[in-house]
């Protein structure tokens, strides 16, 4: 691999601002903000708008859309079509 072409990969805080939470993990993203981390170090944290703690589909709030119904509830209105 070439040297000094890859961004630095090191230690960041994302920040979930909806959900009151945050976690550590390596990444190359940058960022002015600074946090001090549960073990006393200050990291450079991004703030996010959406993780896994406040996501629907992996809250379980997802909503599953009932497609047979609306076509069967469409048929029913607007007849079958044979042929055309």
């Amino acid at each position: 691999m070439r040297k000094g072409i890859h961004p630095e990969y090191r230690p960041v805080v994302f920040r979930d601002r909806a959900a009151n939470y945050a976690f550590l993990t390596r990444s190359t993203m940058t960022s002015e903000s600074t946090i001090e981390w549960e073990d006393g170090r200050t990291y450079p944290v991004v703030d996010v708008e959406i993780s896994h703690v406040s996501h629907p589909f992996y809250t379980g709030t997802a909503r599953v859309l009932d497609t047979a119904g609306r076509v069967e509830r469409f048929e029913r209105r607007y007849g079958k079509q044979d042929g055309a």
